[in-house]
């Protein structure tokens, strides 16, 4: 791909984990995931900062994700500097020091008809 695609700032509105689920296996526990895609030349440095009603923003939480490469995190995962409570509403901005995209996805297994949502993210202009 000649010239990278996506943006470098991100930003998922809604956020909330259910603490609790029907699933026991890690695949059907109630989350949240942001996937991103790199499908640029350079590996990128992203950020998440996590922000709450009534309460200072966590983070930055950083990662990586290589070039021409997908990665899915877990918020439930994040957990330096601070793990995301559950049961609490949360909003989050990714930031990149090179353009990716940005996906988000919910799994609420709180009851056995589980419910899968998926939305694109907000891209800076």
């Amino acid at each position: 791909m000649a010239d990278p695609i996506g943006a470098t700032a991100w930003a998922i509105a809604e956020g909330y984990i259910p603490s609790g689920s029907t699933g026991t296996t890690p695949a059907l526990i109630s989350h949240e995931t942001v996937c991103i895609l790199n499908a640029g030349a350079r590996d990128a440095d992203v950020r998440i900062t996590v922000f709450f009603a009534d309460r200072d923003p966590a983070g930055p939480f950083r990662l990586a994700v290589k070039a021409r490469r997908t990665r899915h995190i877990k918020f439930n995962d994040l957990s330096d500097p601070a793990s995301i409570p559950r049961d609490t509403d949360f909003a989050s901005l990714i930031e990149a020091d090179v353009p990716i995209v940005v996906q988000h996805t919910r799994l609420d297994s709180r009851q056995p008809a589980l419910a899968l949502m998926s939305t694109i993210a907000f891209p800076a202009a």
